[in-house]
């Protein structure tokens, strides 16, 4: 396959989330044929519901500096597929992604013939095992992996990771993670395991109990990102751990939670310090340049931030409060499982105009069912698209030179943005 085709072969395996089959024996199976690839390096895997990407990008900055051949793993992807698979902060090439995935698809083809599976492994089982092949043939020492759904039954986990770290639980896909964040904490938490180095962000008494516990059951000792103090001032942020205190000008991913998911990544990035020579100055600098598309990103007049649950709402609402002083034209759109009244609570009141729209993906909302929900004084400045397009559109045509236009809601419409965006240049 070329990489048009195998983009093609994974996109009609359905859709990486309505699609996925959670568990992790047709993903060991295929790992096995492979002759499992991520047994050749450390790995360090991150779960939690809001956070995980950006103590992935913080913490591959970090090592990356430090010169350690590193590879990461992220999902979702904003506008190709190859931003998911990076070794030393370079994205893998499309020839090198068809390759791999050419190799895995045959792999998981012929699992199926000889029936040691009942079926191909998903859409992201596959992309899980292309880039865990790919670290391998590049012979890196550390793999970085993003947990894509939950953490008991996802793909990244059976990679077995020696190091895990569990950022901020929140309420984000109980329909199959669970209805408490008690439930939901249990299947994050379950990446931890005997022998595992953990670190914790801050967490909710509710999530953290369920999480001292499975540490205790295997006898870790965690390490608390609550324990980690930080003092600052204007353009400088102190950050001591009690075995080094770090001093940045300003974190590389804005907003004061990023100082949250930097704690995380400093505490990770201690621990891997006994696997390889990270100094402090490393940290610092990772912490300065670390870059996370689509995550509170600044283009001009655009602002991006793929706010789709409750916690990313409520971040993005105080970014907008603390740092947006124009008028804010803002482009919407969300996914049918998503807590779309909250986050609508939560964001719409900093809408001047309000553009809801849909991306072209199968688990959308429709922007007139959400625009049912919208208050009844912002339903005048509120106008329903069709597609992204039209939105972008709309939006550059209502909104003068001097407002912000904030596009938020979901990573695919962010990534149908940018995408758009980039095509007109």
């Amino acid at each position: 396959m070329n990489f048009a085709e195998s983009e093609t072969y994974l996109l009609s395996l359905g859709n990486e989330v309505s699609a996925m089959k959670l568990g992790l024996e047709n993903i060991g199976e295929l790992l096995a044929a492979l002759e499992n690839p991520q047994k050749n390096y450390l790995k360090v895997q991150v779960a939690g519901t809001n956070g995980k990407g950006s103590v992935c990008v913080f913490l591959d900055a970090i090592c990356v500096s430090a010169s350690v051949k590193t590879g990461l793993y992220t999902s979702p992807h904003l506008i190709s597929i190859t931003e998911r698979i990076k070794v030393n902060g370079r994205e893998i090439s499309e020839e090198d992604f068809a390759r791999h995935a050419t190799l895995v698809r045959e792999t998981a083809e012929q699992l199926v013939a000889d029936g040691s599976l009942e079926t191909v492994p998903t859409f992201f089982e596959q992309v899980t095992a292309i880039a865990l092949n790919f670290f391998a043939e590049h012979q890196i020492e550390l793999a970085i992996l993003e947990t894509g759904l939950g953490g008991r039954f996802d793909a990244t986990t059976a990679a077995h990771s020696g190091i895990a770290g569990i950022t901020r639980i929140d309420y984000d896909h109980q329909n199959i993670l669970g209805a408490t964040l008690a439930e939901i904490a249990a299947e994050k938490a379950a990446i931890i395991h005997e022998g595992s180095k953990v670190v914790i962000g801050e967490q909710e008494p509710e999530a953290l109990e369920v999480i001292l516990a499975r540490c205790a059951h295997f006898g870790v000792t965690p390490k608390w990102a609550q324990d980690v103090s930080t003092t600052g001032g204007s353009g400088w942020l102190n950050i001591s751990t009690g075995q080094t205190t770090y001093r940045i000008g300003q974190l590389g991913l804005a907003g004061n939670h990023q100082i949250e998911n930097a704690k995380v990544a400093i505490l990770l990035a201690e621990t891997l310090q006994e696997y390889f020579p990270i100094a402090p100055a490393d940290i610092t600098k990772g912490l300065e340049t670390a870059v996370h598309p689509g995550r509170l990103e600044r283009r001009g007049r655009f602002l991006f931030d793929g706010a789709h649950n409750i916690g990313g709402a409520k971040a993005l609402r105080k970014y907008l409060d603390e740092n947006v002083h124009q008028p804010i034209t803002m482009i919407f759109a969300a996914m049918r499982d998503k807590d779309i009244s909250e986050i609508a609570e939560i964001l719409f009141p900093k809408a001047n105009k309000l553009i809801l729209t849909r991306p072209e993906n199968p688990r959308s909302a429709e922007p007139q069912k959400i625009a049912e929900i919208v208050p009844q004084d912002k339903r005048n400045d509120t106008i329903v698209t069709d597609s992204v397009a039209d939105a972008v559109e709309k939006a550059l045509t209502v909104s003068t030179n001097n407002e912000i236009i904030c596009i938020t809601g979901s990573l695919y419409l962010i990534g149908e943005v940018q995408k758009l965006l980039k095509s007109q240049i």
